[in-house]
């Protein structure tokens, strides 16, 4: 078996993996990475024809906006991944190639990609050639998937984006009875400060932050990614609602939010058991709340930004890379009464990020904006911190070999000296991009 590394090796964004046996190629993931200038996968392009299938774990782009560009240069394979994670990637790739407009990516790909498509259901056995290949839950976002193949009597578990708590939405990953020789795993949160404190004081905080600035008559701008952090938010924010924990004010939601919001009541199935059994025993689905407000489009934008009452605006993107919440920041940012909460991961190079770390000011098309508004953080991750990956990864029986990637250089080091710390007897990699490893 090789284990091929052509993205998120040493780095955040463009998951793609190859394995390879004598008989099969797939891929694991096929993601870009986006920020200032676009960044893909450094696969060969004689490599991609003879590619039998690729797993998608989950739809973020940094796992999926590949597969566009993959079609356009001639893949004709399968694309496998559960049924959400196909109707998510559906909007999260259109979207993507409206605003990005690869040249490189033909007018017809998006329709050659989705006609690929193959629906796999968690542990249902793919047999590609003579790799046999499951997928197993994250508890990343809706339908992602750690994937697990076995092929020429090796085993290989790939965690994709891993969260090993329960959250609002979803159940953590699977972690019972995992046994792979070799293991390859996140590590976005994996450096030596990396421990989240619990989400019961963090939520205590974010939730007095928002109603001391709606006392004030202020709004509150929460950029999320589309899918998944903005669904959890949705959900915590209508329940503190209900319960008066906040003051009833409309919770707007903005953007591909609301596409992704209808994605998860028709695969309600995937969420956890307490929301089947509202939706389906109490009458009181939390998807449909009476306090959201879809805002359609500019002409809606528009008129709540021209109000004057308190609000809370749920919208993308997270990082602040681009979407409606550029468009809220220029006009509400310089109000000292308005209040960014920043509840995900801010990458390097990012706006968001910039913004937490004391910038004040940003700039979109050209014109620099003066932010006065208080700028807040609040890590609501679907992440696994780094207690959470050592604990998964003492978990995996029988492993000698763990690779280390999707984290910035210095997380992913670290994670690997407090697995050698820990006594664990697996040879640690920490692969570069086109680094290829043979077992």
């Amino acid at each position: 078996m090789q284990v091929t590394f052509f993205g998120a090796a040493s780095e955040i964004g463009r998951s793609c993996i190859m394995l390879e046996s004598n008989k099969t190629r797939i891929l694991l993931d096929s993601g870009v990475k986006i920020g200032s200038s676009e960044e893909y996968p450094m696969i060969p392009e004689s490599d991609l024809k003879s590619i039998d299938a690729i797993l998608i774990s989950h739809a973020h782009l940094d796992h999926s906006a590949y597969l566009p560009h993959i079609f356009s240069k001639g893949f004709r394979g399968s694309v496998y991944a559960t049924k959400p994670t196909l109707e998510l990637m559906n909007i999260l790739i259109g979207d993507y190639l409206k605003i990005a407009e690869p040249p490189e990516v033909d007018p017809d790909a998006f329709s050659k990609m989705q006609k690929s498509y193959k629906i796999t259901e968690y542990n249902m056995p793919i047999i590609i050639k003579d790799m046999e290949i499951s997928m197993l839950p994250a508890g990343h976002i809706l339908g992602s998937s750690m994937i697990t193949v076995k092929a020429e009597k090796k085993s290989i578990l790939y965690t994709g984006d891993v969260n090993c708590r329960n959250t609002k939405l979803l159940n953590k990953a699977e972690s019972r009875n995992l046994e792979s020789e070799i293991m390859i795993t996140e590590s976005t949160y994996g450096g030596s400060k990396d421990i989240f404190p619990p989400e019961k004081s963090v939520l205590a905080g974010m939730i007095s932050s928002i109603k001391e600035t709606i006392s004030k008559g202020g709004k509150i701008i929460i950029p999320s990614f589309g899918v998944g952090r903005a669904q959890e938010v949705m959900l915590l924010l209508d329940d503190y609602m209900k319960s008066g924990a906040i003051p009833a004010v409309p919770i707007y939601t903005d953007g591909m939010v609301n596409k992704a919001l209808r994605i998860h009541r028709h695969n309600v199935i995937y969420c956890r058991d307490e929301l089947q059994k509202r939706i389906l025993m109490n009458d009181d689905d939390p998807f449909k709340s009476r306090n959201f407000a879809e805002v359609g489009g500019i002409s809606g934008r528009n008129k709540i930004l021209s109000q004057g009452n308190p609000a809370i605006i749920v919208t993308t993107s997270g990082m602040l890379t681009g979407g409606p919440v550029l468009e809220y920041l220029e006009r509400l940012g310089g109000d000292t009464l308005n209040k960014l909460i920043l509840v995900g991961y801010q990458a390097e190079g990012t706006r968001g990020r910039a913004l937490a770390e004391g910038a004040d000011e940003i700039e979109y098309k050209g014109r620099k904006t003066k932010i006065s508004m208080d700028i807040e953080q609040y890590r609501l991750s679907a992440h696994a911190d780094r207690n959470q990956l050592l604990n998964l990864i003492q978990s995996v029986k029988s492993m000698h070999d763990l690779f280390i990637i999707h984290g910035e250089p210095s997380k992913s080091r670290e994670l690997g000296e407090a697995v050698s710390s820990s006594g664990n007897p697996a040879r640690i990699h920490m692969p570069s991009i086109k680094d290829s490893f043979g077992f």
